[in-house]
């Protein structure tokens, strides 16, 4: 009797590289001579990073650096999401960017919708915040990974536990 493989479909964050990107972004700042006397800075509050600058233009100089810096430590950016820029204390502007964690149901109907119009023969189901695929054929599970890789999400996944 054959025995099915299977494989989950996450989207998760590492947040100890968040970490080390934000004091990789703060030693780069501190150095910058276009950063120089400025209010500028990075923190991680809870699932949220927060950025504040002296102005809009500063701001969005920090957040190409954050960028950098997360793109290197392999955290994937898709997963950022901005809130409005505000006005802080001391003149400064601040902006919320939070870190998407698991798969949203629309995503995941999203990736449902993908592996049922591949036509491959597997089965997916939506466990809270992941997705299950199963079925007999490894090449089989393989192609829906490449099907799903090349799809147009609004979130970065990763693929675990295949077996």
């Amino acid at each position: 009797m054959a025995k099915d493989s299977s494989f989950d479909i996450v989207s998760k964050v590492d947040f100890s590289e968040v970490t080390n990107a934000i004091t990789q972004t703060m030693k780069e700042i501190q150095t910058r001579y276009d950063f120089k006397g400025s209010k500028s800075e990075v923190s991680l509050d809870k699932e949220e990073l927060v950025l504040v600058s002296d102005d809009e233009y500063k701001l969005d100089q920090l957040k190409d650096v954050l960028l950098g810096k997360l793109i290197k430590r392999g955290v994937p950016i898709k997963n950022l999401d901005y809130a409005k820029i505000e006005k802080a204390s001391g003149g400064t502007v601040r902006q919320r960017a939070k870190l998407v964690q698991g798969i949203d149901k629309e995503n995941a109907k999203k990736i449902n919708t993908i592996i049922k119009n591949s036509g491959i023969k597997v089965k997916s189901q939506i466990q809270d915040d992941q997705v299950r695929v199963s079925g007999k054929s490894r090449d089989e599970l393989q192609q829906i990974i490449a099907a799903v890789k090349a799809a147009d999400l609004t979130i970065d996944v990763q693929f675990i536990n295949y077996r």
